[in-house]
């Protein structure tokens, strides 16, 4: 049977979990999500970076969901809402799955769960997904929901000790 999962909300109870993932998950999280696993080093840490979350949700300036398991309610992984323009009604997905949940579908199921909210509850007109052409899986996620590839962006994003690298701009438009 397939394990499902739920979206909803960090709470200050994830603290523990959050950190578990993130300190668990370093060495695939510090090239592409090194801030947030910076933010996340110790269960206090954690605690802290939960409660600035819950006041970006409550600001409308940024949007992080915990992903899931439906099982034993334990955090899989992360999809973040930002960079939102609420004048041109955009705003950027971002990602990152527990290497143990990868391959049940669920950062894919998360994303269109995600830009549903953002195109119906918010009311934006355009997501988008930035990723480098290695990371494969990502480039999948954002296939798999419709987002269509629209430009390489020119090194735009400078890994921790790396040299800045060209990304890839996958987009979503709602035309309703």
């Amino acid at each position: 049977m397939k394990e499902e999962l739920k979206l909803n909300y960090l709470s200050a109870n994830d603290a523990k979990s959050l950190c578990l993932l993130m300190t668990s998950n370093s060495e695939a999280f510090q090239r592409f999500f090194p801030k947030t696993l910076e933010q996340n080093q110790s269960i206090a840490d954690s605690q802290s970076f939960i409660l600035n979350k819950i006041k970006e949700i409550e600001s409308k300036s940024e949007y992080t969901f915990a992903i899931r398991s439906n099982n034993d309610n334990s955090l899989a992984g992360l999809v973040i809402l930002k960079n939102i323009d609420w004048k041109a009604l955009e705003g950027e997905l971002a990602y990152c799955l527990d290497q143990r949940s990868h391959g049940k579908g669920w950062a894919t199921s998360s994303v269109k769960q995600v830009s549903s909210f953002a195109i119906e509850e918010l009311g934006l007109k355009v997501l988008k997904i930035i990723a480098h052409k290695s990371n494969i899986a990502s480039i999948r996620v954002a296939e798999k929901c419709r987002f269509k590839w629209k430009k390489t962006l020119s090194k735009s994003f400078q890994p921790p000790n790396e040299e800045p690298l060209n990304m890839e701009l996958y987009e979503l438009t709602y035309e309703g």
